[in-house]
């Protein structure tokens, strides 16, 4: 299968995830995981609905309600979680894992062929960014850590699920529906479980507006045609772009460690997101 315009767009999603991180600590106001997840998610969601004007059947909507809970919910919340409280690389790359789990459950749940090779190229990928999270001054707090990596089971999860279930509607459509279903889950539990979001100025508008529109709507769309299109064990490990440009931004906009050892750890993770892509289209 040849690659497409399709494909390279589903690229592109997780680079511009790749900056979640620094707009995170950087623009938004510190301690609100979960009412920065809704803020992304719900609006994101409306506002693809206004375009789309279609609504779920009422099988459908339960599945996106836990299509959105896996993508969006969960995920969104323990990303946030990791962001506030890891450098962003370190909560970047946490998440390399996700390409050797979806590999795995892509196996048993929609009978793929699961390749030695492959699976060892995802390995390099984990190896790649171990590399790049090496930075000696820097304490990595085991609540990020845990929620980083829970964030990339939850994702895996859901990347293999969005295959297994496609509905005959367009991928913006689709995307519409469950980034709507995981903003209504956020919704209580975050006025249940944080303060009044508080100390929101311009600068915090405008990250919410980015992570909404940018990172949520437009990424998502990209990242589930890609899906629908190629499959998910030749997208998901595209994923692994996403920590080597938040340690990147990180190096060149917050002055974080960026030595030859992460450099190498750089290199490795490219070349298995291309690896891992060959094998997958093999």
């Amino acid at each position: 299968m040849k690659l497409s315009l399709v494909f390279f767009g589903a690229a592109l999603a997780p680079i511009i995830w790749g900056t979640t991180y620094i707009v995170t600590t950087e623009y938004l106001p510190d301690g609100y995981p979960l009412t920065a997840a809704v803020l992304r998610a719900l609006p994101a969601g409306l506002l693809l609905l206004t375009f789309t004007r279609t609504l779920p059947s009422p099988l459908w909507l339960a599945r996106c309600f836990v299509l959105g809970a896996l993508n969006f919910s969960i995920f969104w919340w323990l990303l946030f979680v990791a962001a506030y409280t890891l450098p962003g690389g370190i909560a970047a790359t946490v998440g390399a894992v996700q390409p050797v789990l979806v590999l795995f459950l892509s196996s048993v749940l929609l009978q793929s062929r699961l390749s030695p090779l492959a699976v060892l190229a995802g390995f390099g990928g984990v190896l790649g960014v171990s590399l790049l999270m090496v930075q000696s001054t820097v304490s990595l707090p085991p609540v990020g850590l845990l929620a980083a990596f829970g964030g990339a089971v939850s994702m895996a999860f859901g990347i293999v699920l969005t295959k297994v279930w496609q509905p005959d509607v367009s991928p913006l459509t689709f995307t519409a529906w469950q980034l709507t279903c995981g903003g209504v889950l956020l919704l209580p539990i975050s006025m249940i479980f944080e303060p009044a979001l508080t100390g929101v100025d311009l600068k915090a508008v405008g990250g919410l507006v980015y992570l909404s529109v940018v990172g949520g709507a437009l990424t998502y769309f990209l990242w589930f045609s890609g899906i629908a299109r190629h499959g998910p064990n030749t997208v998901a490990p595209l994923g692994l772009l996403s920590p080597v440009t938040a340690v990147v931004l990180g190096w060149g906009i917050l002055g974080q460690s960026f030595n030859v050892t992460q450099s190498f750890g750089a290199a490795l993770v490219l070349a298995s997101v291309f690896f891992c892509v060959r094998l997958a289209r093999s």
